[in-house]
């Protein structure tokens, strides 16, 4: 499911790199992060809907592919956003 317009300005002001800043592989990984949890708490409770599983399966394809992109740019910027957002790699 989605997050609301406000706790997206929230998680853009916390993982921004500047200021205005929405487009940095951080925030957007920040975004689907949270995106992600809201998803696999609705498929907690509804668990034969198998297309919003897929839209799971595809948004974590795509943080992967985020987080693999900084990782090749920046190794210090990723290491420090993976341990923000608690994540295992």
């Amino acid at each position: 499911m989605s997050i609301s317009p406000v706790r997206k300005q929230e998680v853009i002001a916390e993982y921004a790199t500047k200021e205005g800043d929405s487009g940095s592989p951080e925030v957007q990984v920040a975004i689907l992060s949270e995106r992600i949890k809201n998803l696999t708490e609705h498929l907690g409770t509804h668990k034969k809907d198998f297309h919003s599983r897929r839209g799971l399966l595809m948004m974590v394809g795509q943080r992967r592919r985020l987080l693999d992109y900084l990782k090749s740019r920046d190794v210090k910027r990723y290491e420090g956003l993976i341990a923000r957002l608690g994540l295992r790699r």
